[in-house]
C-alpha cells in the first residue's frame, strides 16, 4: 500500500492508460481524482471501480484547453481534499495530419492541452504540495522519439513534456516535490485503433515483430511503472522520463533474427 492516505489526480482518467493508471494508484491505497472532458460514462464507470477498491473519489470535468478550466479543476480538488500528492499528466488530444496541413488552431489546442495546461496545473498543484513529498509524472508518447506518420503535432507537444519533466525535476526538487515521466511504446489503447481496426491489426503486427518481448504493450504495463515512479522505492529518480516499450525502440527494420528463426 505505498500510496496509503495519499491523493492523486489523473488527468484523462476515464480510459485507456490513464484510467489504468487511476485504478492501480487506488490499489495502492491512493484516493483518487478522475478528470474527463467529454466521456461521462466512462468517468463514472472508473470512479465506481475506485470506489469497489475503498477508496474515496471526485469526477471532475475540464476541458485543459482552456486556462481558467485548468484552474478550477484544481480549484475543486482543493476543496475536496485540501492538498494533494501525486499528479499524473495524462490527457492529450490532436489532429491526426501531416504537419503542413495543421491549421493554426490544430497546434493550438495540441500544444494547449499537452504543455500549456501542465505548466497551468502545476501552478496550481506546487501550493498542495507543499510541505508534502509530492510526486508529478507525465505520460509522454513513443512518437516524442520516433517518427509516425501524422504526429508531427502531438510529437512535438510531446517532446516538449518531456523537456519540461526535466526542467520542473530541478526547480521542484528543494520543495521536495518529485518529476519524472514514462514515455509508452505502442499499446493497446482506443486511440491506438484510431484508424480502424483492420489498421490496427496491421499495425499491432508489425509492432510485435520488432519488439523483442513479443507483444503489443497494455495500459497495465504503463500504470505499473508510473505506481513505481509515485513510491518511495522511486525516491532517488529525478528528472527522469522511462521508456516503458518492451524494446521496441532498441531494435530497427536491420534485426532480421525473427526471419532467421522461420528459417530454422
Amino acid at each position: 500500500m505505498q500510496c496509503a492516505g495519499k491523493i492523486a489526480l489523473v488527468t484523462g482518467s476515464s480510459r485507456g492508460i490513464g484510467r489504468a493508471i487511476a485504478l492501480r494508484l487506488a490499489r495502492d491505497g491512493a484516493d483518487v481524482v478522475i478528470h474527463y472532458r467529454r466521456q461521462i460514462v466512462a468517468a463514472e464507470e472508473t470512479a465506481a471501480a475506485v470506489q469497489a477498491l475503498g477508496r474515496r473519489v471526485l469526477v471532475v470535468q475540464a476541458d485543459l484547453g482552456a486556462p481558467m478550466a485548468v484552474q478550477h479543476m484544481l480549484g475543486q480538488v482543493r476543496e475536496t481534499f485540501g492538498r494533494l500528492d501525486i499528479f499524473v499528466a495524462n490527457a492529450a488530444a490532436t489532429a491526426f495530419k501531416p504537419l503542413l496541413e495543421q491549421q493554426q488552431h490544430h497546434l493550438d489546442k495540441t500544444f494547449a492541452i499537452t504543455v500549456d495546461a501542465f505548466v497551468t496545473a502545476v501552478r496550481e498543484v506546487v501550493p498542495l504540495m507543499q510541505g508534502r513529498r509530492g510526486t508529478i509524472v507525465t505520460v509522454s508518447g513513443i512518437d516524442a522519439r520516433r517518427y509516425i506518420p501524422l504526429h508531427g503535432a502531438l510529437a512535438a507537444a510531446k517532446g516538449a513534456l518531456e523537456v519540461l519533466t526535466t526542467y520542473l525535476a530541478c526547480e521542484l526538487a528543494p520543495l521536495g516535490i518529485r518529476v519524472n515521466g514514462v514515455n509508452p511504446g505502442f499499446v493497446d489503447t482506443d486511440s491506438a485503433r484510431v484508424f480502424g481496426d483492420q489498421v490496427y491489426r496491421l499495425l499491432a503486427q508489425n509492432i510485435v515483430t520488432y519488439t523483442p518481448m513479443r507483444r503489443v504493450g497494455t495500459p497495465t504495463d504503463i500504470a505499473n511503472v508510473v505506481a513505481f515512479l509515485c513510491s518511495d522505492d522511486a525516491a532517488w529518480i529525478c528528472g527522469q522520463t522511462l521508456t516503458v516499450d518492451g524494446g521496441l525502440s532498441l531494435t530497427s527494420p536491420f534485426d532480421i533474427s525473427h526471419l532467421l528463426k522461420q528459417q530454422e
